[in-house]
This record gives structure tokens, sequence and C-alpha cells, in this order.
């Protein structure tokens, strides 16, 4: 960085608490190499723009040449983990959690450099862990330190289970950052006792205690609930380009400058300027438009963020069927189901999405609302929502 000011830039710019902000800095200007850990549980195959704030993050460290050590946490996926959640989430078979992760690193390297990243698979250690191990890592710390964990302690106030395994989550996960002699791990606010159990953990095996970056968890398009795939609130990041385009326009204005501080690299006084000329009447869709380009432009390409604002332009806007509009095969002189015929040809993601889409009042064919797939025929355009079509061809 070419001063201090860049670099406390650099640290507070879409980050929400760091523990500590002094030890942190004092860390990047020693010209020692960092090990920034991030960890993952591949408890499910894809990511969104949540998850790209913090991985964002890591890339820029990445950028001044310090190592961002990836950990899968393959191991502690097949336990199950509440997360902030109020339930706790489904064991995974070892080979639905490899099938997963592969598909979560795939993503991970659109925003990270995969040649200045470590990945560590958390089953190194832990695969061979005894009762022992076990008994030896639990005595550091008690119950109550464990009910401390905000999530843990409204369950157990409300009298819902908590599993022994799940208590014994945060240990683990702070175990890996001591195999990992993590200088610094960045996550979301809602792993902050996890992180901070790692510090700890740390301190007992005579290591120097890891900072902790925590990210603002970002809200869903529906400009309330923290983006996720369960509120169907979220923008994937192997989504179509278009599909990220049209998305991004969808999203409540008050929150277009959030996006903008946490997902691009404009500057500060540049987004200032513009959230200044909403305030002045300025219309946001102007802005929306450059966010939705910004976005594509880091997971894609210029050429790609040029052509999904082109497409925008033609079948939302001017209300036009483009022209290379997908096709999908269908046998007509079988019974048809409306919501197998949307999420077997990928225009939902699931039948209970599809179902909504229809009860929504979100599918037509050939520009008239539909319920059900009657009367349907070869060439019929099918569309849902205002940006996906599909020709249906015998």
């Amino acid at each position: 960085m070419n001063s201090n000011s860049d670099l406390q830039q650099l640290v507070r710019r879409g980050v929400q608490e760091i523990i500590s902000e002094d030890a942190l800095l004092k860390l990047l200007k020693s010209g020692k190499k960092l090990r920034f850990k991030c960890g993952f549980d591949p408890s499910y195959p894809d990511i969104h723009l949540g998850h790209m704030v913090v991985l964002r993050k890591l890339r820029q460290f990445q950028d001044m040449g310090h190592q961002v050590v990836l950990l899968v946490g393959d191991w502690t996926a097949q336990i199950g983990d509440p997360s902030g959640k109020s339930q706790t989430r489904p064991m995974l078979t070892a080979q639905q959690v490899k099938e997963n992760a592969v598909t979560y690193m795939e993503q991970f390297f659109k925003i990270a450099d995969k040649d200045k990243t470590e990945v560590r698979w958390q089953s190194e250690w832990l695969g061979n862990f005894n009762l022992s191990n076990i008994f030896e890592l639990t005595s550091k710390f008690t119950v109550a330190q464990m009910l401390a964990r905000e999530d843990f302690n409204k369950r157990f106030t409300e009298q819902q289970p908590i599993t022994i395994t799940e208590l014994i989550y945060p240990m683990l996960q702070g175990y890996d950052s001591v195999m990992l002699k993590s200088d610094v791990e960045c996550g979301g606010t809602d792993q902050k006792f996890n992180l901070l159990v790692g510090r700890d953990l740390q301190e007992v095996y005579e290591q120097s205690p890891q900072q902790v970056l925590l990210v603002p968890l970002l809200v869903g398009t529906d400009g309330t609930k923290k983006m996720s795939k369960s509120l169907h609130n979220y923008i994937g990041v192997s989504e179509a380009p278009e599909q990220i385009y049209g998305k991004v326009m969808s999203i409540r204005d008050d929150i277009i400058f959030t996006y903008f501080e946490l997902l691009t690299d404009l500057p500060m006084c540049q987004i200032a300027d513009m959230q200044e000329q909403v305030k002045k009447g300025a219309n946001p869709m102007q802005f929306k438009k450059l966010l939705a380009q910004e976005i594509i432009k880091q997971l894609y390409s210029h050429k790609e963020a040029e052509k999904a604002a082109d497409f925008f332009m033609h079948t939302v806007q001017n209300k036009e069927i483009p022209d290379d509009i997908p096709e999908y095969t269908v046998d007509f002189s079988k019974i048809i189901e409306l919501k197998n015929l949307l999420f077997e040809s990928g225009l939902a993601d699931s039948k209970n999405a599809a179902a909504r889409l229809i009860e929504q009042g979100s599918v037509s064919v050939n520009g008239q609302k539909i319920n059900d797939a009657q009367g349907l025929k070869d060439q019929d355009i099918l569309k849902v929502g205002k940006r996906r079509f599909l020709r249906l061809i015998k």
C-alpha cells in the first residue's frame, strides 16, 4: 500500500469489526507474509454475492502478497452446524461433501486467485482424531463458554435441542486455526464466536492469537433479510450474466450503495456522490445498471456485462423477445405437469420454487399467463419472470 491511510481504508472498507485493528495494522506493516484463513463447510454446493463480500477482501490481501488459506471443512460438514440458525443442519455423507466442495471451489476461484491460494482439507488432522484427542480438546472449555454463543443460548432458553456435537463444533473450527497457524481469520459477523474460539485455542497451544476480520452480512434482494438460498433472495455467482443483471435491477433502492461499497472497487467518494444525486431526485435505475455491470465484470468480463445490459434493455425495458432463446425438447404426447417442466428445464431451482412462480402469475406462454400445461405445443415460447425464456421443441 502507498500509505498508512490506504492501508486503513483497505482493512475498514466492507468490514464491520476487527479484533484487533491495531494489531492487524501492525502485522500488515511488518512486511511479514501473513496467513489469511477462510473456512467453509460445503453443506451446499453454490455460493452467492453474500459470500463474495469476504472473498473480495481475501483477494485484496492476496494482491498485497499475503497467503490465503482456504479450509474445506469436509470433516465437520458431516456433523452438521447451526451457523446462526435456529435448528441444526442435516449431516452429509463424505461423497456429498466432496461433490459440494468441488463446485464451491470452482465458484470461489471466480473471485480469489487460485495460484495464490493454499487449499487444505480439515480431514488432514481431524480424520485421525480419537477419543483421547476429543477429551483433550474439550477440556479447554466449559459448557458456560459454549452457551455464550447467541444461537445456542437462544435455543437453550427456548428448550430446543442442542446436540453435544454442535457444542464441540466451535472447538474443532478453532483447532483448525491452530493446525494452520493462522495469522488472520476472515468471516461473516455470524461466525464471530467460532473465530474467537480459534484465538483462545491458539494461545492455549502457545501460538500468537489470530486477528479476526468480520464482514457484514449482505442483505438479500428482498431488502430485509440476509442473502440466503433458503430464503430465495440470493444472487448466485455462477448464474448467467443476464440473470445476475436482472436480479441486481430488482433490489430495493435503499440498499444500492451498500452493494456498491461491499461488492465493487468504486471509490467511496464516487459512491457518496451518487447517493447524493439520488437524494436530489436522480433516478436510481442508472446507478443500479452501473452496479450490475461492475459485479458482472468481476465474475465474467466487460463484454459479458455489456451483453447483459443490452439483454435487459431489450427484454425487460422494451419487452422484446430475444433472438437466441434456448430450446427444450418436450414429449407432447405425455401428460405434462407445469411445475415439473419448469424445474426440469432449469427455469426454476426446485419444484417448490416452480409452484410459487405459477401461483404468483410469473409464468406465461406466448405472452399469456398460464397456471397449467394444457395446450402447450411445438415452438411455444415459455417465459418465467421478466428475463427467462425457453422455446419448446417437439
